[in-house]
């Protein structure tokens, strides 16, 4: 293996300086349009078509349209062009998403969300098969962080804006409508720049002189070629390893949209104050978390511990809701606090996360069981926002919906410790 000192540091901060402020723009604007809903909620909860379990449904069946194209989408990123391919799902779920602004029943509605899904099937896993054409198992731990600290940003940005925009009545739309409409375009826009912004490997990247080029394919090369060859065959014990990985990230991936579609509803229940004052308020625990991402993730990268840096994470999450969970009987800034715990710990985990994927997966294989983890995964993005709607039309409370996330991360947490902590011999460390 060629070592990590032949790829020069003024290399690897090239590679970091063009490649991750853009991705990191991509993945604000698609999770916004993921999870503007939350916001949006505020709004659609004066419509007569509207409900708790209709946010929760339809929040949720995003999902189900999300995996039927997850792995092909990734293989599609892995064999052809992550440049093409990331413009058509960009320019695709763009449309969809701005039509959203435009739904008059549940149908419709439930219809839209699963649209979006599908196109936007294989941007988060791509863009994890994406950065490791770009960077050593050395470095991927704080790329990861850097593309996915996108995702507390992206509520933080997103509730002051969709909280503006539910104040407005523009055309004869009302706020919530405009959310929908407006937050799908940058999308589009996006997805044209792809075509000249993105480079798909080292070795088409003019901008790097040409020795560079080399020196970094050939190290991110020989960092896949063991897995890849074992990754073929995947033995009982691989498939126990990629089915655990799968459950894990189902249950925190239940914890953490379940959390953030409810939020907003949950603090205009508890607090009484307006829809733009809660939606800043719902921002708070983001902020938090934009930190605590950045944190984790260095400390998990300068450690090269991955297994501690995932489950503290989704335990500090599962104490955050505990507090959360007795919010009827308590005050605002106790929840608060407890919510913000949950902010602290809901997306910290991710980065340690696919990065102790990483370890045990790469190449053409590696492509597809990063997509089926994060398909099937992600089928908790479903269950989580569902279940919570189901629960609290049921009980007419939130208390026993988060309840049930609290041991969902609990689970998830333990379920880490479970994984092998080393690489097997016959598959050569990075």
């Amino acid at each position: 293996m060629i070592p990590h000192q032949e790829v020069p540091d003024r290399v690897r901060r090239r590679v970091a300086v063009r490649l991750l402020p853009y991705i990191y723009l991509l993945f604000i604007v698609a999770f916004l349009d993921r999870v503007n809903v939350s916001y949006a909620a505020l709004g659609l909860a004066k419509e007569p078509w509207f409900g708790p379990e209709v946010l929760g449904y339809g929040a949720g069946i995003f999902f189900l349209g999300y995996v039927i194209l997850e792995i092909p989408s990734t293989i599609a990123v892995e064999r052809w062009s992550a440049r093409k391919w990331m413009a058509r799902i960009m320019i695709s779920w763009g449309v969809i998403a701005s039509a959203m602004g435009f739904v008059h029943s549940a149908r419709a509605f439930y219809t839209l969300r699963f649209l979006l899904g599908l196109g936007e099937a294989g941007f988060f896993p791509g863009m994890i098969v994406y950065l490791s054409h770009w960077f050593t198992e050395r470095d991927r731990a704080r790329a990861i962080s850097f593309f996915f600290v996108a995702v507390p940003c992206a509520y933080v940005v997103g509730a002051p804006i969709s909280g503006l925009f539910l104040r407005v009545h523009w055309l004869g739309l009302e706020g919530w409508r405009w959310i929908f409409i407006c937050e799908g375009l940058p999308a589009i826009v996006l997805g044209i720049l792809n075509l000249k912004l993105l480079t798909d490997r080292p070795r088409d990247a003019r901008w790097l002189d040409p020795a560079d080029r080399e020196r970094l394919e050939r190290a991110i090369e020989t960092g896949h070629e063991g897995k890849t060859q074992h990754l073929r065959h995947l033995g009982p014990h691989d498939r126990r390893v990629v089915a655990t990985l799968t459950l894990i990230y189902f249950l925190s991936i239940c914890g953490s949209y379940g959390f953030g579609v409810w939020l907003p509803t949950m603090l205009k229940q508890l607090s009484g104050l307006s829809d733009f004052r809660v939606a800043l308020l719902a921002a708070l625990p983001y902020v938090l978390s934009l930190v605590c991402v950045l944190l984790g993730a260095w400390s998990s990268d300068r450690s090269g511990e991955r297994t501690w840096h995932t489950a503290l994470p989704m335990f500090v999450t599962a104490a955050g809701l505990s507090i959360g969970s007795v919010w009827h009987v308590s005050s605002l800034g106790w929840v608060m606090f407890g919510f913000c715990l949950v902010g602290a710990g809901v997306y910290t985990c991710i980065p340690s996360f696919w990065a102790l994927t990483g370890r045990h997966v790469s190449g053409m294989a590696g492509a597809v069981s990063v997509g089926l983890i994060n398909s099937f995964g992600n089928l908790g993005g479903f269950v989580g926002p569902y279940l919570i709607g189901w629960l609290q039309a049921t009980t007419h409370s939130f208390t026993v919906a988060i309840g049930v996330l609290l041991a969902f991360q609990i689970a998830a947490g333990l379920l880490v410790f479970t994984l092998p902590r080393s690489i097997p011999q016959r598959e050569p460390a990075l």
